[in-house]
């Protein structure tokens, strides 16, 4: 059974273009920004002692703080993908009309 483009490709690996250098430093400056909002707003929450309504600021960094630093961090990763992505794409087409 002959195979057509529009196919659902199971098992192949992603292009090389997905793990050049700026998606790399892209995911591990990301990460590392995950991982001092959470391990470090945790490791320091007893020095935190501004107070925002009725609760300390540690308790609330601790509580909600690092869920909206996750989300924050998690629409970063989609601004610069799709920024990435549009140089890709006009990298293409300067590409391609330079060949024509």
């Amino acid at each position: 059974m002959p195979h057509s483009e529009n196919d659902e490709q199971v098992g192949v690996p992603f292009p090389p273009d997905m793990h050049d250098a700026r998606h790399l430093w892209l995911k591990a400056g990301l990460l590392f920004v995950w991982v001092l909002v959470t391990f470090g707003a945790v490791w320091f929450v007893r020095d935190l002692t501004w107070i925002i309504g009725q609760w300390q600021f540690g308790y609330w960094m601790v509580a909600q703080g690092a869920v909206l630093m996750f989300i924050a961090i998690i629409c970063v990763y989609c601004a610069a993908m799709n920024h990435f992505e549009r140089q890709d794409q006009a990298a293409e087409s300067s590409a391609a009309s330079s060949h024509e």
